[in-house]
């Protein structure tokens, strides 16, 4: 239990924080927008940095990764999450890439072919590329490098954590699926219809062997999903919490011997006042939290907690973009 309201009691404290500093944020400078365009054998893809307030290049600061689903992009994927809010205050950089209409007419991250799912290849390697790009060009903190994403692009953030362990030092899952959770696009229809055909512990393998690095590392990773998703299933949550507790069972000693255990090491009840219930499963291993699971009783496919009124956002719900960056910032690869 106490892995739980640690989360919930930071998230208030920041809240608290950010009042109290409100005056000061506000006649101090903000953040702004730099693009960028990476490239390379399968393609290009246009990005965006929000540079946070007060960014100097003598001081690096972590990176976020934020993908964002079909029919959506930088914009609005920035809007609707806050991130660019929250980095103005806490001091991270973020990343938003955007998928090209040529390569998907919805906008959508293409995470069920083949060619997007391998290390080096496909849609996978060029935001490894934006991310290499961002390190480039900006100070970065290369142990705190984070990925995060909805929909398609919480698949495609498994794709990212599977593959690249030793670039990102942790991620989140909202509304989206366990790495080669289908790896065709009839697949891709039957998952998010009913999830997965695959068994998590097999994929939770293949995810292991994806990675590249010469020693693959343990992943923490948070999983965010609404009981009542109508578009990507709910189980897909659950199997994405199975395969990753699977990957870094093979991860801390390379031995599938279920030392990292798919059982919750506690469970907690939370209710945001005048919203949504949610039920928050912890899976610690080495004295910290591993896996962190999110379930928002009620809630659709939605970025929970938003007050934007955009389309796909929930403002009942427990704030997912605090929650997730409070999950990711002390996480070090």
């Amino acid at each position: 239990m106490k892995s739980g309201i640690v989360s919930i009691k930071a998230v208030l404290l920041l809240l608290c924080a950010w009042l109290a500093a409100g005056n000061a944020f506000a006649q101090s400078s903000t953040g702004h927008w730099d693009f960028g365009l990476y490239g390379n054998l399968f393609g290009s893809r246009e990005y965006q940095v929000w540079v946070p307030a007060g960014y100097e290049q003598s001081k690096p600061l972590p990176v976020l990764l934020v993908l964002h689903g079909c029919v959506n992009g930088p914009n609005l994927m920035g809007e609707a999450s806050g991130f660019n809010d929250v980095a103005d205050v806490e001091g991270f950089i973020v990343v938003y890439p955007r998928q090209n209409v040529t390569a998907n007419p919805t906008r959508c991250w293409n995470w069920q072919l083949p060619i997007n799912q391998a290390r080096g290849s496909g849609e996978a390697s060029i935001l490894a590329g934006i991310v290499d790009a961002v390190k480039t060009g900006y100070a970065v903190d290369p142990r705190r490098v984070y990925v995060t994403g909805i929909s398609a692009g919480g698949a495609m953030t498994s794709i990212m954590l599977a593959c690249y362990s030793d670039v990102f030092a942790a991620g989140a899952i909202h509304s989206g699926g366990m790495y080669k959770g289908a790896t065709t696009v009839s697949g891709s229809a039957y998952a998010l219809l009913a999830g997965s055909i695959y068994s998590p512990e097999s994929n939770g393998k293949l995810a292991w062997q994806c990675s590249g690095s010469p020693s693959p590392r343990l992943l923490p990773v948070l999983v965010f999903h609404g009981s009542a998703d109508a578009t990507v299933n709910p189980v897909n949550g659950q199997q994405a919490v199975r395969q990753f507790l699977q990957t870094n069972d093979l991860a801390d000693d390379g031995l599938d011997n279920d030392s990292v255990k798919y059982v919750p090491t506690s469970t907690v009840a939370g209710q945001v006042p005048g919203g949504r219930s949610y039920t928050v499963k912890n899976y610690s291993y080495g004295g910290r939290t591993l896996v962190q699971d999110y379930l928002v009783h009620g809630m659709g496919h939605a970025w929970s907690g938003s007050t934007s009124g955009l389309p796909f956002t929930d403002p009942q719900g427990p704030d997912a973009t605090l929650i997730t960056w409070l999950f990711l910032k002390d996480q070090l690869r």
